[in-house]
């Protein structure tokens, strides 16, 4: 297929030839992975600035996505791209293998620095999806910025950069420029742009100051593209829908009680990020119909969610859809469901399943949110997404819809389906991801709220 750019494109391959580091921060279909291709192919072959170019993406974009991408444009069609996967032999033997660009999982970063050590190849390197190196303490991130001196050329990918707050942002951008604009540690950027949250004398967390995101923008303008697809792509509509679920009065009353035995024991002051994980965790786990016990053994609770569920498949006369489930339970609650109809189900596990959707083969694809929400092409086989698990991540739902809102649909309408139960924990989940807010401030302050509601009902 020829290859004619979008003007914003050509703007965005341009400046990753002509510039040492870039973030790219790219709405999902805006087309990150022809544009970096498209600008190493002209790096390698026609500049000579570049020998091995390597790519570091989320596992499930590593196997598949660059690859394909490659063997999409005529103009591409002879970069050699290897996969670096699998065992540790495999993936020796695939960075023994002549090859352009070489693409590798992120977990296996430190594997990789620590097998070349310093004699580090990749002149540049392209991070896909870099969020997942927002954290400073990480191994990943650690890995990252022992090489990074080897490194010619850095590009950073990604559609949602601080989906979580200004806090995620100095990592990634200190892997573009080594901390010359937003401070060399983790600590110059605090004290720079946040003041820090007491509670009773006791630290709680970081609040950015009155005039933070403006001077952290404007401090990163330079290095940093941001563009939005709707700005520059004729999308179909994106319609969401709530398929509010009414639980039973003796569901109700249950959950009621769990709710309140489970959060009464909690002090709303002193709650943590884990802690409220932990908690959410479960009252979402009782929302959905099932729930883990001390034994890891799932327990059925109500069928109310499944029979939505079910219902929900009706209403949509045969066409396929996406399913995003939260838990294995719920996985396997609903290949049980299924199992009854005659649809074609498949559970996503690679690249193969991918093609069976946009090929028309699958009716159903059960998907976890974390394996496929970045750097898939679903478009092409269906225009619904039902969430039967909400997420409290806006990062993964953003991106989990925009699987099917994107570039090359050939729907006018793509519709967003959420499965919520109503007067429960459901609700919150909806609210804080319309809300475009981060999760883990947000999870805490949501569950704060119910505590102290449900305290002050007693």
């Amino acid at each position: 297929m020829e290859y004619k750019p979008h003007n914003y494109q050509a703007y965005c391959i341009e400046r990753i030839v002509n510039d040492p580091a870039v973030g790219l921060f790219l709405r999902p279909g805006l087309g990150k992975t022809s544009i970096t291709l498209s600008a190493i192919n002209i790096l390698k072959y026609f500049k000579w600035n570049i020998a091995k170019a390597l790519v570091v993406a989320p596992k499930k974009v590593a196997e598949g996505t660059w690859s394909k991408e490659a063997n999409k444009w005529d103009h591409l069609k002879h970069l050699r791209v290897v996969t670096v996967l699998g065992s540790s032999a495999n993936r020796i033997k695939a960075l023994n293998t002549p090859a352009d660009v070489y693409v590798i999982n992120r977990e296996n970063i430190p594997w990789l620095v620590e097998y070349y050590q310093q004699a580090w190849p990749f002149d540049m390197v392209a991070l896909d999806e870099s969020t997942s190196f927002k954290n400073g303490q990480s191994k990943r991130f650690k890995a990252m910025k022992l090489v990074r001196r080897f490194c010619k050329k850095v590009v950073l990918l990604t559609g949602t950069p601080s989906s979580k707050g200004l806090m995620d942002l100095w990592a990634q951008i200190y892997l573009l420029d080594e901390g010359a604009r937003l401070g060399k540690n983790i600590t110059q950027f605090r004290t720079r742009y946040f003041d820090a949250n007491t509670h009773g004398g006791h630290f709680t967390d970081y609040k950015p100051k009155e005039d933070a995101e403006a001077a952290v923008l404007k401090a990163i303008s330079d290095i940093c593209v941001s563009m939005k697809a709707e700005d520059y792509l004729e999308l179909p509509a994106c319609i969401e829908h709530d398929v509010p679920i009414v639980l039973d009065d003796k569901t109700m009353k249950a959950y009621k009680q769990f709710e309140r035995d489970l959060l009464l024991t909690i002090d709303e002051d002193t709650i943590t990020a884990n802690t409220a994980g932990v908690l959410t965790g479960k009252l979402l786990q009782f929302c959905s119909g099932a729930m883990y016990d001390n034994d890891r053994k799932a327990v059925h609770i109500h069928d109310c969610k499944i029979e939505a569920y079910m219902e929900l498949l009706e209403s949509l006369n045969g066409e396929p859809c996406i399913t995003f489930y939260g838990y294995q339970h719920d996985k396997d609650r609903i290949l049980a469901a299924l199992e009854k109809t005659k649809l074609r189900v498949c559970v996503y596990k690679g690249t193969e399943d991918e093609d069976a959707w946009n090929s028309g083969k699958v009716d159903v694809l059960l998907v976890h949110p974390s394996s496929c929400a970045y750097g898939l092409n679903l478009q092409a086989g269906g225009r619904h997404i039902i969430w039967f698990t909400p997420n409290w991540s806006f990062e993964l739902n953003d991106q989990g819809k925009c699987r099917l809102w994107r570039q090359g649909s050939p729907y006018d309408k793509v519709y967003v389906h959420y499965l919520a139960a109503q007067g429960c924990v459901d609700e919150d989940v909806l609210a804080t991801i319309r809300e475009r807010a981060g999760t883990h401030e947000t999870v805490m302050q949501a569950l704060k709220a119910r505590i102290k509601k449900i305290k002050e009902a007693t």
